[in-house]
């Protein structure tokens, strides 16, 4: 059995939930039944979820329940697994739009998808 520390090191899958309608925030652990917490601001869900995280797992621990591993896809996410490359797929009129625009621009389709692709990305999910 790991300790404590050994499974709050694992990379366990959070899901961030936007309540648009009143506000705030909400994280959970899918691989962790029942482990989520809210907050405000994304730091504050954050740094709840991680509270809320380290609680689920030590009463796991007390109660000698079984924790679940890291679902193996979240393993993908290994730092050394990335190559900075993938293939994506795509209707021929937004091929043809983003070439245009990219064009327009001045610069290559690329760079022009990875702007629009962490612009967005940067909207989305900054912490």
């Amino acid at each position: 059995m790991k300790t404590l520390e050994e499974y709050m090191a694992l990379p366990y899958r959070m899901e961030l939930i936007e309540d648009r309608e009143e506000g705030g925030y909400t994280i959970s652990f899918p691989e962790l039944p029942g482990c989520l917490s809210c907050g405000e601001t994304l730091e504050d869900a954050y740094d709840s979820a991680i509270d809320a995280k380290r609680e689920w797992l030590k009463a796991s621990l007390d109660e000698g329940i079984n924790i679940p591993e890291p679902a193996k896809e979240t393993a993908l996410y290994d730092e050394t697994n990335f190559s900075g490359q993938f293939k994506l797929r795509m209707p021929k009129s937004l091929h043809k739009a983003l070439m245009e625009h990219s064009k327009k621009e001045g610069v290559s389709m690329n760079q022009y998808c990875v702007y629009l692709l962490s612009m967005n990305d940067t909207k989305k999910y900054a912490l």
